[in-house]
């Protein structure tokens, strides 16, 4: 008997033979796409140019394959197709080579090349998803950020599903009537903002949302430009914010008029309303980032919310930002434009300092009434009793917690989350950091031993400057200040919502919610009675160009949640009132702060006032690449210096050092204008670089959101 015999176990001979065919059959290679090798050609236009679906900037151009005739009439520009394409066969004109995926650009009669071209091995789809007006956005948001097409359009078009592109997608409704201004109808300027929505016209605003009801206000909004007969899309930072206006919008026009494009409705669900919007049959958006290159037809709205919130920039290649896109396709599609949210942005100021934007703020009478009323509280205050001391708290602010409690609930911000997620050394007041990659120390439970935030090792720690061997906490986080709430309130429930728990709204009740930034629930009533924004130092303290815009913006987010003054809703900041970003919550003035700041960036020549790139690498990359650009005469190169290890995994992924190696970044400015060179003289020097295999690639991120 055969050693297959053996394995079959002494089989009768017909199930012997059964049994060889069907593993004949699961061994039987997958059908490949054809070659086409001497097949007879398209009669006209036999060559297609084709994006290859290679994200490098060396190969950022179109390659030219040849059509047979049985793909002529599926062939068709925009399709997806799949091309032989191998290092050997850059051109990819010879036979051989790995499959790869791409689209069609266009049809041609010839080539420019004088060899023969090879054929296209497949035709995916016959669904034209990579339109010329898809096309030109990409090939601009890939220009301003000195990245390749084929970048951004992976960026643009999500992953086929072939069994969702099968199914027709629904009838298109006829307009909705135009919406009530309602909400609108407290800013100077909103009621003649939507109407020329309505008339079909291209206004562009900077919105100053009060407190309250921003999702219905953005909602009526996006109804006011369905209502003239053009589309609208909204892009929001999370999917939390996504659903709000999702909800508010579906409220005010019901079902069909509308699709919702977020990362976890998942891939059949997302192909299915990306495909809906690209056939007009849904003319609104709203969705997260990805949403900012939805195909939405005759495009009348581009709004956004809350630009400053990182989850606005992209983290894949060539990361651009959802504004900018925005801003791209309102000047290209010649559409509205409407960037909101509760703060400023200096980005957002210049707009309106320029003329290219107008203002949509409220009047000081009306903001008094809507905002809650703040109090500035000095870190040094030393004015606690028991409780206020149990609970880590100024007694100010503790007495506004046990008063607010009695009519609702109260909101809690704390800069970070865990339990102690910074140490110190209780002798010396040196960070405590590990001793085998001097990551630093963390403490994640009441009984826990110290971990490495970044190896996550538990060994004993013992002081390396005096010895010591106790620790004591120099940030606490958001389950410490639970723990501590907890027991300065014993009656009183107590939430966290941060990093993996997050809470879409908590009841309007008496209880305590305690939050990181960005991470506060709405309350599914009339606000939160009282908020306390904690911890002041950490946000303001960061070595970061925006650290006073972000600490502002994140306490406008919290103090946006509480009730307004007129209903008794208080804010109690625990900072130094002395800081003009205290200043500014105080008088709930952010497009001041905006203005002073963008002022003094003009002074001292730092974005948005100029452009920049940074360029991060090894050494000699980064000496090389800066030696062979040729940047404008105004440009001006600072550093290079050298990178810290990133600590956090978001910047490990958006291009920090790798593990062992030593990186230094440089920036490069240039005056306003100048941006579009700057980014094409670097482009073009890492092309020259990559293609002459000059040593290793170095990243260029243009417009760099952490400059420090």
């Amino acid at each position: 008997m055969s050693s297959e015999d053996e394995r079959e176990g002494g089989a009768p001979p017909e199930q012997l033979a059964l049994i060889r065919e069907t593993v004949r059959k699961k061994r039987a290679p997958k059908a490949k796409p054809r070659t086409w090798r001497g097949v007879e050609l398209a009669p006209e236009l036999p060559v297609a140019r084709v994006l290859v679906d290679k994200g490098l900037v060396h190969l950022d151009r179109y390659f030219d394959y040849a059509v047979p005739a049985a793909m002529d009439e599926e062939a068709q520009p925009g399709v997806r197709v799949r091309v032989r394409f191998g290092a050997g066969e850059r051109e990819g004109r010879r036979e051989g080579g790995r499959l790869t995926g791409g689209f069609i650009v266009e049809r041609a009669a010839r080539s420019d090349f004088p060899g023969a071209l090879a054929p296209l091995a497949q035709v995916l789809s016959t669904e034209r998803v990579f339109t010329p007006e898809l096309r030109e956005l990409c090939r601009a948001v890939a220009d301003r950020y000195a990245g390749s097409l084929a970048d951004v359009v992976q960026l643009a078009v999500p992953p086929r599903v072939a069994r969702v592109e099968k199914k027709p997608s629904p009838e298109r409704l006829p307009p909705p009537a135009a919406p009530e201004p309602a909400g609108w109808s407290r800013y100077e300027e909103g009621p003649g903002y939507l109407a020329a929505l309505e008339r079909g016209e291209a206004p562009r605003a900077v919105w100053t949302a009060l407190p309250g009801a921003w999702p219905e206000e953005l909602a009526r909004a996006m109804a006011a430009t369905l209502a003239g007969g053009r589309g609208a899309l909204a892009v929001l930072p999370d999917g939390r914010a996504a659903r709000r206006v999702d909800a508010a919008l579906t409220e005010l026009l019901g079902e069909g008029h509308h699709v919702l494009l977020t990362a976890d409705a998942g891939p059949d669900a997302r192909y299915r309303r990306w495909l809906a919007v690209k056939r007009g049959a849904v003319r609104a958006v709203v969705g997260t980032r990805a949403a900012m290159f939805a195909p939405v037809q005759q495009l009348g709205l581009a709004a956004i919310w809350d630009d400053a919130d990182l989850a606005h920039s992209d983290d894949h290649a060539p990361q651009p930002h959802a504004r900018e896109v925005l801003l791209l396709r309102a000047v290209h599609e010649r559409c509205g434009f409407l960037l909101g949210a509760h703060g400023r942005t200096v980005e957002a100021e210049q707009l309106v300092e320029s003329g290219w934007a107008g203002e949509l703020v409220a009047p000081r009478g009306v903001l008094r009434d809507r905002a809650p009323q703040v109090r500035t509280v000095g870190e040094g205050d030393e004015a606690r009793d028991a409780a206020a001391r149990a609970a880590r708290l100024p007694s100010v602010a503790w007495q506004a917690a046990r008063e607010a409690l009695a009519s609702g609930p109260v909101l809690v911000q704390v800069p970070r989350r865990g339990y102690v997620p910074g140490l110190a050394c209780e002798r010396c007041r040196e960070s405590a950091r590990c001793a085998r990659c001097a990551g630093p120390l963390e403490l994640t439970g009441s009984e826990e031993a110290p971990r490495c935030r970044w190896c996550g090792v538990r060994e004993p720690w013992r002081c390396p400057f005096c010895g010591g061997a106790r620790l004591r906490g120099r940030v606490f986080g958001t389950l410490r200040t639970a723990e501590e709430l907890g027991r300065a309130f014993p009656s009183v429930p107590v939430r966290t919502s941060g990093g993996d728990h997050l809470l879409d709204d908590v009841p309007d009740a008496p209880g305590l919610v305690v939050a990181t930034p960005g991470a506060e629930p709405p309350t599914r009533g009339c606000g939160y009675a009282a908020a306390l924004l904690l911890d002041g130092w950490a946000l303001l303290g960061r070595a970061d160009l925006r650290a006073g815009e972000e600490a502002l913006r994140r306490w406008l987010g919290a103090a946006a949640l509480v009730r307004g003054s007129e209903d008794g809703g208080r804010v109690v900041v625990v900072a130094d009132a002395a800081q003009r970003p205290v200043q500014a919550l105080v008088r709930w003035d952010p497009s001041g702060f905006a203005a002073r700041e963008l002022a003094e960036r003009a002074q001292l020549g730092f974005p948005p006032v100029s452009r920049m790139a940074a360029v991060s690498g090894r050494p000699e990359a980064v000496a090389g690449l800066l030696a062979d650009a040729e940047l404008p005469p105004e440009s001006e190169v600072l550093g290079p210096v050298a990178l810290p290890v990133a600590e956090s995994p978001r910047m490990r992924r958006v291009g920090g050092p790798p593990v062992g190696e030593t990186w230094e970044r440089a920036l490069v400015r240039v005056p306003p204008g100048s941006g579009a060179a700057m980014a094409a003289a670097l482009k073009t020097a890492q092309v020259q670089r990559l293609t002459r295999r000059e040593g290793p690639p170095v990243q260029i991120r243009v417009d760099p959101i952490d400059i420090g």
